[in-house]
């Protein structure tokens, strides 16, 4: 497996410019993305990583951006010390409290998921994870067939596996993902997700009631006829990984495809769309 590299950037200003500069690099193979104080952390599979893209992007935005970087390998065996000095837990409405294996845990929520570190994205931290699991907790899928698709952690997986949704698909693209969803399911004793390694090619002939699917912009337009073809009549399609500038063209693209706008919703910039499919 690679080693990643792990970017820490210093930006002012911090939220905006934040903001941006994770969607451009989630743009260049960055995969993972914690905030902190100054600016964030960003993760990138060493063999992918391009520093003259990243320079070339720090200097697009040198007028209204003050960026510092450095880097750092971060070997396999070492990603747990990492997120260990990173990793917080999160709650969400007051229901969903996401944890680490070395937190202890809380009474009083609804789901209490555990999430071993491993370079996996959709921790519970990014805002727009938690823009799906809030949608996610609003959804009927008791006994409905529900796709996670860009898995990362298995976190969505986990939430609607403790909501009753069953049976469960689970697709990342990514070998640590892949890795680490199952390796999730298995700490919250959930059973009934069939892990898959993959991308929307291998969806096809199957059929869910529920998508979700957090990922980026460009995947989501490219992958959302099929998104559309494996979804039953009825069933709700939940879209994340963009920022609220985005929502016309996504929102464009699935009307195209005959899907009904149901609900948004916008976290710092962040967005969450959902869709239904009519007939």
């Amino acid at each position: 497996m690679s080693n990643y590299i792990e970017l820490s950037v210093i930006v002012e200003p911090k939220e905006q410019g934040s903001d941006i500069l994770i969607a451009q690099l989630s743009e260049q193979n960055f995969e993972s993305f914690v905030e902190n104080d100054k600016g964030f952390l960003a993760y990138v599979q060493e063999e992918l990583f391009n520093e003259q893209e990243l320079k070339s992007l720090i200097e697009e935005f040198k007028e209204v951006l003050n960026v510092s970087y450095s880097t750092q390998v971060i070997v396999q065996q070492n990603w747990n010390k990492e997120w260990e000095s990173n990793f917080q837990p999160i709650d969400i409405e007051g229901k969903c409290y996401i944890r680490a294996p070395f937190h202890d845990k809380k009474e009083g929520y609804v789901f209490d998921v555990v999430i071993e570190p491993k370079m996996s994205f959709g921790t519970g931290h990014h805002n727009t994870t938690q823009l799906m699991i809030q949608r996610l907790m609003l959804l009927n899928v008791k006994n409905k067939s529900l796709l996670d698709m860009g898995c990362g952690t298995g976190v969505l997986a986990i939430v609607a596996g403790m909501m009753g949704a069953n049976p469960i698909t689970a697709i990342d693209i990514d070998d640590w993902s892949y890795e680490n969803t199952v390796e999730n399911l298995a700490k919250n004793n959930i059973n009934n997700v069939a892990v898959h390694k993959g991308d929307a090619q291998i969806l096809e002939g199957k059929l869910f009631n529920t998508i979700l699917a957090n990922i980026n912009k460009n995947v989501l337009l490219n992958d959302m006829p099929v998104y559309v073809k494996v979804l039953e009549k009825g069933g709700d399609l939940v879209l994340s990984g963009f920022f609220e500038t985005d929502i016309p063209e996504l929102t464009a693209r699935a009307e195209q495809l005959g899907l009904k706008f149901e609900e948004k919703a916008v976290r710092d910039q962040w967005s969450m769309l959902h869709f239904k499919k009519m007939s």
